[in-house]
C-alpha cells in the first residue's frame, strides 16, 4: 500500500522566488499521475520535493497517512529515476542494479534473486555483465529504472526519464514503463513537459503552469472538458486554435470576419452570454472538408493517415485543420470546411464556459 497526500506545498526560493504555489492532491495507491507543463511550471521541484531533494516551504507531505514532510530522503522510502541516468560507468549493470541493496548490506543471495528478477521483467538478463557504455540509451534507461525496482519501494519518481532518448526509442521505453506499472501495481509520479508521454501514460495528469496546478483529471477529462485556455491549448496536438473577440448573437458566433452556426445545446451553454464577446476553441481535428468556411491554404502537411491545413478564416485569423486522410491542397487554394465540437471560454477569465 502506498498512499501519498500533497497537502497544500509551497516552495520558496531563498531569492524569494517562489517556484511552487498551494500544490494539493491526493494520489491513490497504485495510481500513474503525470505531472505536466512548460518548462519552469514547477513540475519538477514538486517531484523534488515529494523525494526530499528540495525542502517544503509549506505544507505537509503525507505517505501512508504519516507526516514524512522533514523525513531526509534516504527513510523515504521512494525511488527515483533520472533524465540522465546516473549509472556508475565503472560498474557492470549487476553492479548498479544492486549497488543500492549492497550499501544496505542485504544478504548477496536475496540482492541476486532480486537483481535477477529485475533484469528479467525489464529484458536485461543478458546485458547484466556489461557497462554501462556498451548499453544503448534505452537499455540504460532500463537499467535506472532496474535499480529502483530491486529496492521495491513504496512511491516510484521519474523525473523526465525520456527526454535523452531519439523519438522511436522514446515510444519503446514508453510502453515499457506502462507494461511496468501494469506489472508491479506500484503508486508512481512521473514528470514530464511532452503532452503525448501524459496523455498515453496517466491514470491521472496534473497539468501546472507558472507554479500553480491548471487542473486535475483523467487524460480524457483534460483533452476533453479543459478547465481554461491554458490547458486546452497545452493538451492536443497540434495545439487547439482560439478565436478571441467571438460575439453571440442570433443563434451564432461573430467575429474576426466569419460566423459559426449553432446547436440548440451550445445555445443554451452560451444563454448567459447573449450579445457578449468569448473565446472560441477548436480542435484542429474537430474541423472537416466540405463545409461552409472559406479556409485560405498557406502550406499543406500530409502526415500519411492525416493531413494539417494550414491557413487563413474571415479576417486573417490563423487556423490548423487536422483533415482524414491524403489531401492535396496548395498554398492559395480555398477549401470549405465546417467546425464540430466547439469549446466556449470566457473572455475575462479565459475559464471555460460549461
Amino acid at each position: 500500500m502506498a498512499e501519498l497526500q500533497l497537502q497544500h506545498l509551497d516552495k520558496i526560493y531563498d531569492n524569494n522566488v517562489q517556484a511552487v504555489f498551494d500544490f494539493n492532491m491526493d494520489v491513490r495507491d497504485g495510481e500513474l499521475i503525470v505531472l505536466v507543463g512548460p518548462s519552469g511550471c514547477g513540475k519538477s521541484t514538486t517531484l523534488r520535493m515529494v523525494a526530499g531533494l528540495e525542502d517544503i516551504s509549506a505544507g505537509h507531505l503525507l505517505l501512508d497517512g504519516k507526516d514524512i514532510t522533514q523525513t531526509p530522503a534516504k527513510d523515504r522510502d521512494m525511488a527515483m529515476v533520472f533524465q540522465n541516468y546516473a549509472l556508475y560507468g565503472h560498474m557492470t549493470i549487476y553492479e548498479n542494479m544492486a549497488f543500492s541493496l549492497t550499501l544496505r548490506k542485504e544478504d548477496p543471495n536475496v540482492i541476486h534473486k532480486k537483481v535477477l528478477a529485475a533484469a528479467e521483467i525489464l529484458g536485461l538478463t543478458s546485458q547484466l555483465n556489461k557497462k554501462p557504455s556498451q548499453l544503448s540509451g534505452g537499455q540504460r534507461q532500463r537499467v535506472a529504472m532496474g535499480r529502483s525496482i530491486v529496492r521495491n519501494p513504496k512511491v516510484f519518481l521519474f523525473d523526465e526519464p525520456l527526454s535523452n532518448l531519439d523519438a522511436k526509442l522514446r515510444g519503446a521505453t514508453r510502453r515499457e514503463i506502462l507494461l511496468l506499472h501494469k506489472r508491479l501495481k506500484a503508486t508512481m509520479l512521473y514528470v514530464t513537459h511532452d503532452q503525448t508521454e501524459a496523455l498515453t501514460l496517466a491514470d491521472r495528469i496534473v497539468c501546472m503552469s507558472m507554479g500553480h496546478v491548471q487542473q486535475i483529471g483523467t487524460p480524457l477529462e483534460l483533452y476533453d472538458r479543459p478547465d481554461n485556455t491554458f490547458v486546452a491549448g497545452f493538451i492536443g496536438l497540434p495545439p487547439m486554435n482560439f478565436y478571441q473577440g467571438m460575439g453571440f448573437e442570433d443563434g451564432m458566433l461573430k467575429g474576426n470576419g466569419f460566423e459559426v452556426p449553432l446547436t440548440d445545446e451550445e445555445k443554451e451553454t452560451l444563454k448567459d452570454y447573449y450579445g457578449r464577446e468569448i473565446i472560441l476553441g477548436i480542435r484542429p481535428e474537430d474541423i472537416s472538408a466540405d463545409g461552409p468556411l472559406q479556409i485560405r491554404v498557406t502550406n499543406n502537411e500530409n502526415l500519411g493517415m492525416n493531413t494539417l491545413v494550414h491557413g487563413f478564416v474571415g479576417d486573417s485569423a490563423h487556423i490548423v485543420a487536422k483533415l482524414r486522410g491524403w489531401a492535396d491542397y496548395r498554398a492559395g487554394d480555398t477549401a470549405g470546411m465546417k467546425f464540430g465540437r466547439k469549446h466556449f471560454f470566457d473572455k475575462d477569465t479565459t475559464l471555460a464556459i460549461r
